[in-house]
């Protein structure tokens, strides 16, 4: 199997050729979208590493904007373009990382090819919290002065509906892994679609609902297992995840997951270090049993 990891990321470039390093296995290639806001001088370390590309359209992320679900389909469609064969495309953030082996990865996946392996919650029935994020309007990707009051008024005398009838689905949970021709199914869909890319401009954490409402709005809800396995903890509340730490390790080892965030290299590198290891034994366990040759 061959696999494209997309990363969208604005932080360590250390951290992602740690990430590249670990997968460098020949079967996985590595799509880097560098945020807009920053230099890409900074990650010079990665320019020269096989099977790395940077996505050219390079977008200004905003946080919970919907710019994050523009730079995804600008980095698919530059894997699209590439016109290779792959099987999945992994959205992975520069402070993702393999809780298991680039190998493990492949063999994981050899029965689930043609499967969709995203996390989706009905915001009618399982994620009710959710809808003000498409019924209210956000101006989160436009800074003006002002803009939070113009917001609110907006809010008060505008009826806001979306320009077709769809069931909305997500989750707290951005990354994915998908087939490619599901990827550029739902960029096509949102991008030739009149009115649907500019309704989400105006919605709050897009990134965590336009895939998930577009694919279980299609004929590929029949191929979705309703699963990303990363591995992520909310438990310190809020609105982003825990960075995992060492006291982490056997909760994320004992997981099922094959990816895990976040991490940060600057905050807790021993972590990535325990689990390389892991991983490591784990293989080499394998090659005494005789499983693997």
């Amino acid at each position: 199997m061959r696999f494209a990891c997309l990363i969208i990321t604005y932080t360590s470039a250390k951290q992602t050729k740690r990430l590249i390093e670990k997968l460098s296995n020949g079967h996985f290639d590595f799509y880097i979208h560098l945020d807009k806001k920053i230099n890409i001088n900074t990650h010079s370390e990665l320019f020269n590493m096989p099977n790395v590309y940077f996505v050219e359209k390079r977008i200004d992320v905003k946080w919970a904007g919907y710019t994050i679900v523009k730079a995804a389909f600008n980095g698919i469609k530059q894997i699209a373009a590439s016109g290779i064969p792959y099987d999945f495309i992994h959205l992975l953030s520069g402070q993702d990382y393999p809780i298991r082996s680039a190998d493990y990865i492949a063999d994981f996946l050899q029965d689930k090819a043609g499967k969709q392996l995203i996390k989706c919650w009905e915001f009618e029935t399982e994620w009710t919290e959710a809808m003000p994020r498409v019924r209210r309007y956000h101006l989160t990707d436009v800074a003006f002065k002002g803009r939070y009051k113009i917001q609110s008024l907006m809010n008060r005398f505008i009826n806001r509906k979306p320009p077709r009838d769809l069931h909305f689905y997500g989750t707290n949970s951005t990354f994915w892994t998908l087939t490619p021709d599901c990827a550029m199914y739902v960029v096509n869909f949102v991008e030739k679609e009149p009115g649907l890319a500019r309704f989400f401009k105006y919605t709050w954490g897009s990134d965590e609902f336009v895939f998930q409402t577009v694919i279980m709005n299609s004929h590929y809800k029949d191929a979705v297992i309703n699963n990303n396995y990363r591995y992520i903890d909310w438990s310190a509340g809020g609105s982003r995840p825990k960075t995992l730490v060492t006291e982490d390790y056997g909760k994320i080892i004992a997981s099922d997951n094959i990816f895990g965030r976040k991490f940060s290299i600057e905050v807790d590198e021993l972590i990535l270090d325990l689990i390389d290891e892991e991983n490591l034994q784990s293989k080499k366990g394998l090659l005494k049993d005789g499983i693997h040759s």
